[in-house]
Formats: structure tokens, sequence, C-alpha cells
């Protein structure tokens, strides 16, 4: 069955709900120029609530690496790493956890880059410039489809929602689907009800 990750995770509220409904993956933001950030601290105490089913990724965008195992150091129970920047493939080989990359899709091009990073999945989003993440809006679904040859796991990003995320699922069949803002009331808050029909749609198929 597709698994689910529900990202830019802020407050408890909306992890519970995310749990509850039955995800598989939670996103916490650690780039400070994110409307999603959270402090590691705040953070913490929400990692060290969730069940141990549910797999907790860190999110960074071209930080130091020295800044990245201190929060690894502060929250043992982080699961993944998500570099959503234009981080090198050995800064990514630089951590002893696994790792999405994010690829941030604009053509056939940007997929071919693929073929340089040895990670666990890749996530494949919406290029827009001078943003990363959280942009919704969505790429050319069918280059995911190319992406598979690689023979890495897709995680599908980008403009997803309940009203979308059947149809997008269908064309590409990835590994995972992840949201942020297609189940948001305002940056950073989920709205309960999205969250629910959203995991609906994609664990139907």
């Amino acid at each position: 069955m597709i698994k689910v990750k529900i990202c830019g995770i802020t407050n408890f509220e909306d992890a519970q709900t995310s749990v509850l409904a039955g995800c598989d993956m939670l996103g916490f933001v650690f780039y400070e120029k994110s409307p999603r950030y959270i402090r590691p601290d705040r953070a913490g105490d929400i990692i060290s609530s969730l069940p141990g089913g549910v797999e907790k990724v860190a999110l960074f965008v071209n930080e130091q690496k020295e800044t990245v195992t201190d929060i690894l150091n502060q929250i043992k129970e982080i699961d993944i790493l998500q570099f959503h920047g234009d981080e090198t493939p050995d800064y990514c080989n630089a951590f002893n956890k696994r790792i999405i990359k994010a690829i941030r899709v604009k053509n056939k091009d940007s997929i071919k880059q693929m073929a340089s990073y040895d990670v666990n999945f890749f996530l494949l989003d919406a290029f827009k410039k001078d943003v990363y993440g959280g942009t919704g809006e969505n790429f050319e679904w069918k280059l995911a489809k190319d992406a598979k040859a690689y023979n890495v796991p897709i995680i599908l990003s980008g403009g997803l929602n309940p009203e979308n995320v059947k149809e997008a699922i269908e064309l590409v069949e990835p590994y995972a689907v992840d949201v942020s803002s297609g189940v948001e009331i305002s940056p950073g808050r989920k709205d309960p009800e999205l969250i629910k029909k959203f995991i609906e749609q994609a664990k139907t198929l």
C-alpha cells in the first residue's frame, strides 16, 4: 500500500491528527526561512510523543553539516534526513541515516541529476526559483515515471491535495506521496479534515 508523508508539522495537534488518520511519515522543517520552520526543542517534544511505527523525517535546506549533526544529537528519534536544497552527493553520504534527496523538477534534465546520488529515496517536487518546497505547485507527473528508471523509491510531492492525489498515484505509482500546503488552513497549520481525506484517498489504491 502507498505510504503517506505529512510534512511541515509545527504542533502536537497536527501530528496527532496525522498519526490517527494513518500517516506513515511526519516531516519537520529545520529551514529557518520556511513558514513551516520548527525549533529543534519544539520538534523534539512532539517527536518524543509519537509512536514508534511512524517515521520521523528531519528536513534541511543547504544546512551546515555541524548543524544537522547537532539536531540529530538533540533528537535521537529522527529516522530519516531529507535534503531539499542543492546538497551534493558527498554531503548526502556524510550522515549515518537513511536519506531522502529532493529533486526540484523543471524538465527532463532535472531528472538526470538523480544518477549522481546514492540515497534511499528521491522526493520529486515542483521547481520554483529560490523556493525550496511547500510551493503548492505541481509538475508534469509523467516525468516522475521516467525517474523510476533509477530504481530508487520515489516520493511524489508538489501540489498534491485530496482532490488530485488519487490520480497522481494511479499515473506514477510512487513509493509514497508527500503533502504539506495541500492540507493546510495556513502555512504550518493543518486542516484535520483535509489530512483525513488526503490519507483516505491515497490509501484506497
